[in-house]
């Protein structure tokens, strides 16, 4: 028999060590050659460990959530042959397949999988029947119970027979009734809409979850944030939205969104400090002509931000297309590494859960990040008339060390212009 070392390749993004977020396979077990044996994380991607070879798995580099140095052994798989056999040479690049992480995947320890099937028991001799129980510990089911409507139907709601119930006088009253849910503990009794204690439940903070840990911290750590909000009219383009969506025909059926990135692509030029990247230990920030947006998408594994290339150059239909196809694959795990990086600016909506306003994080080394919330109606005064309005306020978080108060607060008023003559996003 050989074994044959497994070591983890260079994954080909210039990372020195990657994060086990779960195995598919177990000490002892046989593995098959180009099955699974890991899901490795790095600090962008999710990227699958295929085995080389075939045979029974002998060793493991370490438990889920442990950072693995690339070059070191990740599995020993034993094979059939002679002599060990070493694995090709760490700087290897290996292709990439970007996987759905698997929240919460645990290793099954080797006791777990080699112990033996349970032996059965030998069958107990038959105990002799208890005493009949004293009949003063037999509740007295037919005496009757006297007790107002009001208790009766607290008492019902609760499940509790009333003929269990001691009361103090000549009849059950409130006081009673709690008196027997205290002295019983409440075991099969609940109040009608009061929660109930569990179990601690401790999750180790791993893969995608440790990650959005560390880089959020490091935002906040690292950048000097503030955030300005408006409130913007979008009653007319709301308009326009449902009259384009009444005759899309075949095309995707637009958001709120598609519009929103034109109005931010078409303000971009007279402020090119928003749309910009701050290299910290360089000291040197990156004006960006082209934009890159990242999206934010809530996935199962944790929030991710596809990048919508090019921005600025797609219309409101193929924004749209973009937009269903980033967030779909984003979701699936589907994502490739260059859908996921290079953003040089990022939009952040929670849709009707967007709330009154935000104060979104930086997606770093961005230095902007600008966040439509949700879409009220209200009454507003026009001139001497009052009107129904749709309204929705937005927010923008900036880096202080790139972007002052004013230019962010104009950036937004340019904003506001076009998405509340929704004309001008089609004008040239």
């Amino acid at each position: 028999m050989a074994r044959y070392s497994f070591r983890l390749p260079d994954i080909g993004e210039g990372i020195a060590e990657a994060e086990i977020v779960a195995w598919h396979v177990k000490i002892g077990e046989r593995v098959e050659e180009d099955a699974q044996l890991a899901d490795m994380m790095t600090d962008k991607a999710t990227v699958e460990m295929e085995s080389p070879v075939s045979g029974i798995v002998v060793e493991l580099a370490g438990e889920v959530g442990d950072l693995i140095p690339i070059g070191s052994t990740l599995a020993v798989i034993e094979t059939d042959g002679d002599g060990d056999v070493e694995a090709p040479p760490a700087d290897t690049p290996v292709e990439q397949e970007i996987v759905a992480e698997t929240p919460g995947a645990e290793e099954i320890s080797v006791a777990e999988v080699a112990a033996p099937a349970p032996v059965a028991a030998p069958a107990p001799t038959p105990a002799p029947a208890p005493a009949p129980a004293p009949v003063a510990a037999v509740a007295d089911h037919s005496r009757a119970v006297l007790a107002s409507p009001a208790v009766r139907a607290r008492a019902k709601d609760l499940g509790v027979d009333l003929s269990q119930v001691q009361a103090e006088g000549d009849r059950i009253r409130h006081a009673d009734l709690d008196a027997f849910l205290r002295y019983s503990g409440g075991q099969g009794y609940h109040t009608p809409g009061a929660s109930r204690a569990r179990a601690d439940d401790p999750i180790k903070v791993i893969g995608m979850r440790r990650k959005i840990a560390e880089n959020m911290a490091a935002s906040k750590r690292a950048i000097p944030h503030f955030t300005y909000v408006e409130e913007m009219d979008v009653t007319a383009l709301e308009e326009m939205r449902a009259d384009l969506n009444a005759n899309r025909g075949g095309r995707p059926k637009l958001t709120m969104l598609p519009f929103l990135i034109v109005a931010i692509c078409r303000t971009i030029p007279q402020f090119p400090m928003i749309n910009a990247r701050y290299d910290d230990e360089g000291g040197v920030v990156t004006r960006y002509g082209a934009v890159h947006l990242g999206m934010a998408t809530q996935t199962d594994a944790g929030l991710m931000v596809p990048v919508i290339r090019d921005a600025q150059d797609k219309n409101v239909w193929q924004l749209a297309s973009e937009i269903t196809r980033l967030a779909e694959a984003a979701r699936t795990g589907k994502a490739k590494v260059e859908e996921l990086t290079g953003g040089t600016l990022t939009v952040t909506s929670l849709g009707p859960l967007g709330g009154i306003a935000t104060t979104p994080v930086i997606n770093r080394p961005e230095v902007a990040i600008i966040g439509p919330n949700k879409i009220v109606e209200r009454p507003v005064f026009d001139g001497d008339e009052i009107r129904r309005a749709k309204l929705m306020n937005l927010s923008i978080s900036c880096d202080h060390r790139v972007v002052d108060g004013w230019d962010a607060a104009s950036y937004v008023q340019a904003l506001k212009k076009l998405v509340e003559t929704p004309v001008l996003l089609f004008a040239d």
